[in-house]
């Protein structure tokens, strides 16, 4: 992939928090697209039969299961300009995960461990997630219908983020979630997942992106290779429907795993790359809130 323009993760924690919510706010007029990943200690909660991703409602109280037990560790948010040229990484801190009280997954604590993520630290300097829930409306990244959200299997993260900003455990049942979901961030989600195989660093791989800032499994990172990855499948054509649609970006709106009918793709059979000038952001009000719009129609 051609070089990008360099970027840095901007750690957030309390003492620099209203100041980078303030600069968020200043970013997102010309920054429209929004990657989101979060890091969280594991899932204690687990099916007993292998993950399907058709079966929409176990899959979602599975993760509601998971979202209301446990607290958040990182989040992670990328804003990005319509060509992917300028881009902006956040990096927030929270404290509210205390490793000696709280209940999480062994292998998956270990693993944020072994990658640097500083639990100590983070809950004596991290954010709390109730002066970030009664901050975060001045970034306007909420109720915004101008913005794209961008995640790579993200039910866990919009999950998290939602439980935060509410205050409250997710809804009782998937359709109440999605309700939710569309209140706060609108129809324009795209989930990366639906359209490749694989995990998030093999898919780059393939992609030939590369991760230019930061380390994996740190939500920051993670946010700016999601962000970098749907940039290179937007321009090779991923999110185009045909000519009938003028060659608007179509976001399929569900959740990777939340949705009936997930429509993805391997990577060995992309689209020819369209012409970059002829994309136009696919207008809010032709995607109903509660369907699920596949990619390939």
């Amino acid at each position: 992939m051609e070089n990008m323009a360099a970027v840095r993760v901007i750690p957030v924690y309390r003492h620099n928090f209203d100041e980078e919510l303030r600069h968020i706010k200043d970013t997102i007029g010309r920054c429209p697209f929004v990657s989101i990943d979060t890091e969280f200690p594991g899932t204690v909660y687990i099916p007993e039969t292998r993950f399907n991703p058709n079966d929409a409602e176990t899959n979602y109280q599975f993760m509601k299961a998971n979202v209301d037990a446990l607290k958040i560790i990182q989040l992670g948010l990328t804003l990005s300009d319509a060509l992917g040229k300028e881009r902006y990484v956040w990096e927030f801190n929270f404290r509210d995960f205390d490793i000696d009280q709280d209940l999480y997954a062994e292998d998956s604590i270990e693993l944020l461990k072994q990658q640097g993520i500083n639990l100590k630290r983070n809950k004596w300097i991290g954010i709390d997630s109730k002066s970030f829930a009664s901050k975060f409306w001045i970034t306007n990244l909420m109720f915004n219908p101008s913005l794209f959200w961008i995640t790579f299997h993200g039910a866990y993260d919009f999950g998290y983020l939602l439980k935060i900003l509410t205050g409250q455990n997710l809804p009782s049942n998937l359709t109440d979630f999605e309700r939710q979901l569309y209140l706060f961030f609108g129809s324009q989600i795209f989930d990366i997942k639906h359209t490749v195989y694989g995990g998030l660093e093999r898919v780059a791989e393939s992609l030939g992106v590369d991760r230019v800032a930061g380390l994996s499994h740190h939500a920051g990172s993670d946010s700016l290779l999601t962000m970098d990855c749907f940039m290179k499948l937007r321009d090779l054509g991923y999110f185009q429907k045909d000519s009938e649609d003028h060659g608007k970006m179509v976001a399929p709106f569900g959740l990777y795993g939340l949705v009936s009918n997930p429509c993805w793709m391997p990577l060995t059979q992309w689209l020819p790359p369209p012409l970059l000038a002829a994309w136009q952001p696919y207008p809010v009000s032709s995607v109903g809130p509660f369907t699920s719009r596949g990619i390939f129609v």
